[in-house]
């Protein structure tokens, strides 16, 4: 499609105020770009609670604009880091060390480690160490 010059300099105003809204809103909510990188356990700082600690390690978006977010728990025995719940993210645990159980709508099924459980969107889930030693598993959150 030909425009003339004047047709052109009519529309030019107009595609210039939508790529500044546009611009406006990404300069308002600036995107966290994951690097390629690496995370030593020992650089990472706890969160400490009564009955568990999280080490966070990455939290941002792929390249692809995928939020992500990925921490480390230490349950106790018995523990559980918070009651059964849902939301919009998705998640999957990896059990590293012990024993833990993990509920997904209800039903519930013990992992040794070297397991994994997936929850999707808004299901209700929730994990508690049922082993005599503490648990350690990986949690990766996909928004």
């Amino acid at each position: 499609m030909a425009f003339t010059r004047r047709e052109a300099c009519m529309i030019i105003p107009a595609l210039m105020a939508a790529t500044a809204s546009y611009g406006e809103d990404e300069k308002q909510q600036p995107r966290n770009v994951l690097k390629s990188a690496t995370y030593n356990f020992h650089d990472l700082r706890p969160i400490k609670a009564a009955d568990h600690n999280t080490y966070p390690m990455l939290k941002g978006e792929t390249d692809k604009g995928t939020p992500i977010e990925l921490h480390e728990t230490e349950l106790l025995p018995g523990a559980e880091p918070h009651p059964p719940h849902h939301h919009p993210a998705e998640e999957l645990f990896l059990v590293r060390d012990g024993v833990v159980e993990v509920t997904i709508a209800g039903k519930s099924t013990k992992l040794p480690a070297g397991s994994a459980a997936y929850i999707a969107s808004n299901v209700v889930h929730g994990i508690r160490n049922v082993g005599n030693r503490p648990a350690r598993y990986f949690v990766m959150q996909l928004d």
